[in-house]
């Protein structure tokens, strides 16, 4: 995804509440030499941040009659009001090695044993995981096919299939679920049920 941004001479607190009225948002870009003063306009970087591309893949960034390969790295919102106040973005190269979470995407949960035989429910714990890897390697969003889930068994970070070169962030000895598997509640509905039927019965009789 490509943007324009432009250079930013101004400074402060001032600065910063005066580029917001004319519909600018203030940043910076840092990483890789020295940082720079950016301001960007603010419907055209409100309307990207709505796509999942814009914060989980590198970004060609304009400035100054130049193209720079850029991260988004944060972003500031108004507690209220849809206006983004500021936004960081990383210089990056075939060298930056970096940390970032990127969506999760699944697919074939309506093929897998589990729903399709014995209609379990699936739920996605987890929509997105933090990996490592290369900058120029970073994944717009891993897909999870979930064509393999059975009963009784849940999916894991560890059991992940991830592009090469990628690995995912653990911390410690965790490994997080990804994907849960729990079978349907037929036995406490038919349970449940039961006292129902036997009150309705109760009541037949004393009305007789």
């Amino acid at each position: 995804m490509q943007f324009v941004a432009f250079e930013r001479a101004k400074q402060g607190t001032g600065a910063s509440r005066r580029l917001r009225v004319s519909g600018k948002v203030p940043g910076i870009v840092f990483g890789a030499g020295e940082p720079a003063m950016i301001e960007v306009d603010h419907n055209a970087l409100y309307f990207a941040l709505k796509k999942e591309a814009f914060h989980s893949s590198i970004l060609e960034m304009e400035l100054a009659g130049k193209t720079q390969k850029v991260l988004l790295r944060a972003f500031q919102m108004h507690p209220w009001k849809q206006q983004v106040l500021h936004v960081d973005f990383q210089r990056v190269d075939e060298t930056t090695k970096l940390r970032k979470k990127v969506p999760l995407h699944f697919s074939n949960e309506e093929n897998s044993v589990a729903v399709k035989t014995d209609k379990c429910i699936v739920s996605h714990v987890a929509t997105e995981i933090e990996i490592e890897c290369l900058a120029m390697q970073l994944p717009e969003f891993v897909a999870v096919d979930l064509s393999g889930l059975v009963k009784g068994k849940s999916l894991h970070v560890s059991d992940l299939t991830l592009p090469e070169g990628i690995k995912a962030v653990k911390h410690g000895t965790q490994n997080p679920v990804v994907v849960s598997v729990a079978e349907p509640k037929v036995e406490e509905e038919i349970v449940a049920a039961a006292p129902a039927a036997d009150k309705g019965k109760k009541d037949a009789k004393k009305k007789k």
